[in-house]
């Protein structure tokens, strides 16, 4: 399965983004990759996406991971609403005697 995800590039201290086409079962410091279709710079904000290529990947049946789903939402490339990344925080239970 096919996923469009975030793929770290740059050095230490010194983050950029690839947005890439990878096979699901590859890891994302792996470096394989099917296609590069954006970049994010976090320290800017800068989100450069190819618009017509995500659409193209898209109506193929590629997956998005939520980050990458989130850009999107707010590019107006795809509708809906954005979907919160972070882990969901569960209540601690405690033993009664």
């Amino acid at each position: 399965m096919l996923t469009m995800r975030l793929q770290r590039i740059g050095r230490k201290n010194e983050p950029h983004y690839r947005v890439v086409v990878v096979d699901r079962k590859h890891a994302p410091q792996s470096g394989k990759f099917i296609d590069i279709v954006g970049a994010y710079n976090p320290k800017t904000g800068l989100i450069d996406v190819k618009i017509e290529a995500i659409k193209d990947w898209i109506s193929k049946g590629v997956q998005t991971s939520d980050t990458v789903h989130n850009f999107l939402v707010s590019k107006g490339i795809v509708e809906g609403k954005k979907i919160s990344s972070l882990p969901k925080k569960t209540s601690v239970k405690r033993k009664t005697k």
